[in-house]
């Protein structure tokens, strides 16, 4: 049995437990990320903060990402979304279009999807060779690691949902028509791939969880609790690298602070 197999599926929340545990957690956020960046208590700058969303197609990234950033002043964080690299892109190491988005000392970034498509879909769909997305989990990890050792905080999240619910939500976008253009043929075509995937994933988890970077694995089958568990995370995540850091976390800020 495989990590996935492991994770349960079923937690839920109410719309009323969601909102005030969301509630609580954007606002520890908030108070962390004016921390980090200098902007609240000392003004020294805090480590880089990067978190990576992984996931299933129609897992929930994108609602998850959205209610992280959601307390956040804009000009204090970025996201980037990456797809498939680009023909000038594949001309140079896999790693190398993903350096201008990773955050400096008082930053924070969020990446839907990551380098990690080198063992996921490259590998699934034979768009690396079995050379190099087998070399590719050293050399990710070794990647991470050297990130860490600068002073990055690494937040790794994998939101899974089950194949039933997965479906579900695809018939949904498929009946829904402001959101078809969320549903591709390449997202079926994984989807009937599905078994391939999961024997990646199971590699991927065992081969690049380490000390300095582990995974999050988020139980997606309820948005509700997926967003809060991910904001929740992230929330720790940033108050224990702190620490190990050398920064405290625990500053109190007001309500009228925040708004300010």
């Amino acid at each position: 049995m495989g990590r996935l197999d492991q994770l349960d599926l079923s937690p839920k929340l109410s719309k009323a437990e969601e909102s005030e545990r969301l509630g609580a957690a954007q606002k520890r956020l908030a108070t962390l990320r004016l921390a980090l960046g200098g902007k609240l208590g000392s003004s020294e700058l805090g480590p880089p903060v990067c978190v990576l969303f992984e996931g299933w197609d129609a897992s929930g990234k994108g609602g998850a990402i959205k209610r992280l950033i959601a307390p956040l002043d804009l000009r204090h964080v970025r996201v980037a979304q990456f797809a498939a690299p680009t023909a000038h892109e594949k001309r140079h190491h896999f790693l190398w279009r993903f350096w201008p988005a990773l955050p400096g000392w008082g930053g924070m970034a969020v990446l839907d999807r990551s380098w990690y498509g080198r063992v996921l879909v490259e590998r699934v769909e034979g768009l690396a060779t079995s050379e190099q997305w087998d070399r590719a989990y050293g050399e990710i990890t070794a990647f991470e690691r050297s990130l860490a050792d600068e002073g990055t905080i690494l937040i790794k999240f994998f939101l899974h949902i089950s194949d039933e619910e997965q479906l579900r939500r695809f018939k949904r976008r498929e009946g829904d028509p402001l959101k078809q253009w969320k549903l591709t043929d390449e997202d079926w075509r994984n989807r009937a791939k599905r078994g391939a995937y999961e024997q990646a994933l199971e590699d991927m988890l065992e081969r690049t969880d380490h000390d300095r970077g582990s995974w999050d694995l988020v139980a997606g089958d309820s948005k509700r609790w997926a967003r809060v568990k991910v904001v929740e995370t992230v929330c720790e995540r940033i108050e224990a690298g702190m620490r190990e850091r050398g920064f405290e976390p625990a500053l109190a800020v007001s309500d009228e602070q925040l708004a300010g």
